[in-house]
């Protein structure tokens, strides 16, 4: 979140994300909504999974 929040700080529009199996992870994705991250990037096999985890946190969020 601090890192995500200086990145922005310095350069507005700044786009964040993380790349990685971790990316993929529908615990992780939570966490990457909740400090702000803008993507992820996982194996193609993961996707399916990350985008509903995505939307679930979102929600949560809204």
């Amino acid at each position: 979140r601090r890192a995500t929040f200086a990145g922005r700080k310095g350069k507005p529009g700044l786009l964040v994300g993380v790349c990685g199996e971790q990316g993929g992870d529908p615990t992780s994705i939570a966490l990457f909504v909740e400090v702000g991250l803008d993507y992820v990037s996982c194996s193609p096999f993961r996707v399916p999974l990350a985008r509903l985890a995505a939307a679930r946190a979102a929600l949560k969020r809204a």
